[in-house]
């Protein structure tokens, strides 16, 4: 087995098991996410087995429905990503001129300001809902995208079989649908899961400082965070969903990277 198939194999075995996982949150969790109860700050037991939070909630019940979260705000994020940066990048690379020149300066303006700060500033302004944090990861890491399309166009523009495409009067839009597009696909692929995870990472992160979902949101980033102040009474209040936070983010990173 080849360094590659086993990066491929172990990144779509964690995903596929953080997938089902969530999926089948509602009927595997023993516990409502949200229920609190008179236990409090327990450790790990027979009853909960990660122990409970400072409310009395079921920390393996919420961690099991964080999943639902972060795989809905990871993949649509990386779905936004996509439909604004591969058409910027696909126009940015065959274009000449002025218009290259504007494109490349736009580009270059988000990526002046790192993700997490960016998707900080938009998060206080809009608020966190998860349309928003949705739309906000995707604004934020458009630009990443298309450098990737924009790049790899310009390394096909001038090959044999475009400028013989373009030599027969194909139009720019038809030569970029038909005879570019379908040879970059599978690097766009790659690169949306590993957008994919760069969303949950960063909407984890958002969740730690305090921008994530409101309450009761089982939101893996809050839960680290509101675990800090009781790590001695209970370390898997933090480590739980920290530990469902990299495990899912190197999951789609590996198949990202395999892919491509």
């Amino acid at each position: 087995m080849t360094a590659r198939r086993f990066r491929l194999g172990l990144g779509v075995a964690l995903v596929a098991i953080i997938a089902l996982a969530g999926l089948l949150a509602p009927w595997i969790a023993p516990f409502d996410p949200n229920a609190s109860g008179a236990d409090v700050l327990s450790g790990a037991t027979a009853t909960h087995w990660m122990g409970t939070d400072d409310l009395g909630r079921d920390v393996y019940s919420r961690v099991l429905h964080g999943a639902r979260i972060s795989l809905l705000v990871g993949p649509l994020a990386a779905l936004v990503t996509a439909i604004i940066g591969v058409p910027f990048g696909l126009l940015a690379g065959y274009a000449r001129g002025r218009l290259n020149q504007f494109l490349v300066q736009v580009m270059d303006l988000f990526i002046a300001l790192p993700n997490l700060v960016l998707a900080l500033i938009i998060t206080v302004m809009v608020g966190a809902t998860l349309l928003n944090i949705v739309l906000v990861l995707g604004i934020v890491m458009w630009p990443e995208m298309a450098r990737l399309v924009r790049g790899q166009v310009m390394s096909l523009r001038e090959t044999p079989f475009i400028e013989a495409a373009r030599s027969i009067g194909c139009k720019p839009s038809r030569i970029l649908a038909f005879h570019i597009w379908p040879n970059i696909m599978r690097i766009v692929a790659a690169q949306m899961a590993i957008a994919v995870s760069a969303a949950i990472f960063t909407a984890a992160s958002l969740g730690f400082l305090g921008l994530g979902l409101p309450p009761p949101a089982a939101d893996w980033g809050s839960m680290v965070q509101s675990g800090f102040d009781y790590l001695s009474l209970n370390p898997l209040l933090s480590l739980a969903p920290g530990a469902a936070v990299a495990l899912t983010v190197l999951g789609f990173y590996l198949v990202g990277r395999s892919v491509e």
